[in-house]
């Protein structure tokens, strides 16, 4: 069996923390077992460590979280990584061209794909397990997990199922139904359904066999070089409810969709995270910061204060899902935002009115860890250590650089630093146009960069 996590979402839900690069799974702010914070995504890696599933997983994202991906679980992982976003159909067609046509992957190997942010215990990852027997002992194309609804919610699938079978561990499933309207979803309810908890388990080869039909590729490479034509449409809808061979398993454990500010902060265990105050006669409030400025909440009920260096959002949590409206025209770039080496954080930004912008960061660098060999076209910097040491390679000469030196480093001009110990620096960008893109990578291995100095 080989587990797909889907790592999607655009970060407008949860903002001002979540952004285009950090969306929700990557918030830490779940108490961890040792005490400390933790993120939706850490939290899941742990636990398909625990349910001795991790060695199986993949994770499918987009290019934007590539790097925290890396930054939080590591760079050993297993990434499928999608050109551009689409939605869940094209996510999970290029998965399975991967594992069929890279990976080698068996046509008869169960695949179970499911988001990479559900809140829920381990006992939900050894459930995963019951539908690769599932798939193997009925004639099901596709088997689903089920969890019992506790409202008419719209934002899920419904799985309405077929008279239970006392001797068999699974149910039929009679119709399923993605995203109803409130009285569909109570008049489904009515009839047994269960809320899909976003979970798919098929063979390779059902996959495999639709996209044939489709016409699509089924070569990783070719379907790499499609996929920006591929439609805009969720599996639920493409594939789910076109199916005529449906299964689900029935979960009974706990499962919560963390998607909003209002249902995190019923699972954030300190009210106050960040610099701030919070008076006693302030009740069912949270606040949290990322700012270096305190906060200070006072006399306020049923209110989320969040701050990051995206925005500042003050909200009555109830009104708290509304924020993904609000800010769908909001095209601000990330100010924030954690890669391999490390995180950066936006200080400030001008644009002057003859178009030169100056951008300004300070950026953490983890010991040992180094940056790309890269140069810019667009743009001049000027970094100022402020802490820690590391070794520099500037135009293939290399030499160490400590707290208090600044650095004039021109475009086009190559340079990679490495940290010994965690270093900081305010880096400050001069140029026409001052975009993260503007970076081009010749080198990402400290071994292999310092192979090119001359000193």
């Amino acid at each position: 069996m080989k587990i797909v996590l889907l790592s999607g979402g655009s970060g407008k839900r949860l903002w001002p923390l979540s952004n285009d690069s950090r969306s929700k799974q990557f918030l830490k702010i779940l108490k961890n077992g040792d005490g400390g914070l933790e993120s939706m995504i850490q939290r899941v890696w742990g636990q398909l460590e625990d349910a001795d599933l991790r060695q199986h997983a993949y994770v499918a994202t987009s290019k934007p979280q590539v790097e925290m991906i890396y930054s939080q679980l590591g760079s050993e992982i297993n990434m499928i990584v999608e050109p551009e976003r689409r939605d869940t159909f094209p996510a999970i067609a290029l998965a399975a061209t991967y594992l069929y046509s890279i990976e080698g992957v068996n046509l008869g190997e169960t695949i179970v794909v499911m988001p990479v942010d559900p809140y829920v215990e381990t006992s939900f990852f050894h459930a995963l397990k019951q539908l690769e027997q599932v798939l193997d002992n009925s004639d099901a194309d596709l088997a689903l997990m089920g969890v019992k609804p506790t409202y008419p919610s719209e934002k899920y699938g419904y799985i309405i199922p077929k008279e239970e079978s006392d001797d068999q561990p699974f149910l039929g499933v009679q119709s399923f139904r993605e995203k109803p309207r409130k009285e569909e979803a109570e008049d489904m309810i009515r009839q047994d359904a269960l809320w899909n908890c976003g979970v798919f388990a098929f063979k390779l080869d059902f996959i495999i066999n639709i996209l044939i039909a489709s016409e699509l590729p089924i070569q990783y490479e070719e379907m790499l070089k499609r996929y920006a034509k591929l439609p805009k449409i969720s599996f639920d809808y493409e594939v789910v409810e076109r199916a005529n061979r449906v299964a689900a398993v029935r979960y009974d454990g706990p499962w919560k969709d963390l998607g909003t500010w209002n249902t995190l902060t019923e699972e954030i265990e300190t009210r106050l995270i960040g610099k701030g105050i919070i008076t006693d006669d302030a009740t069912n409030t949270h606040v949290i910061n990322e700012l270096d400025i305190p906060i200070t909440l006072m006399g306020l009920t049923d209110v989320i204060v969040a701050a990051s260096p995206d925005g500042i959002l003050v909200s009555d949590k109830a009104s708290s899902p509304m924020i993904k409206e609000v800010m769908k025209h909001s095209d601000q770039r990330p100010m924030y935002e954690e890669r391999r080496w490390g995180r950066y954080r936006v200080l400030d930004f001008i644009k002057y009115p003859d178009g030169r912008e100056v951008l300004t960061k300070r950026i953490f660098i983890s010991a040992g860890k180094n940056l790309s060999y890269q140069y810019h076209s667009l743009r001049d910097e000027v970094w100022t250590v402020i802490s820690g040491s590391g070794e520099m390679v500037f135009n293939e000469h290399r030499f160490t650089i400590s707290e208090g030196q600044v650095l004039t480093i021109p475009r086009e001009y190559k340079h990679s630093l490495r940290a010994e110990t965690d270093i900081e620096i305010i880096e400050v960008q001069t140029g026409s146009q001052l975009i993260e893109e503007d970076i081009v990578r010749l080198e990402h291995e400290w071994s292999e960069i310092v192979q090119l100095c001359k000193v």
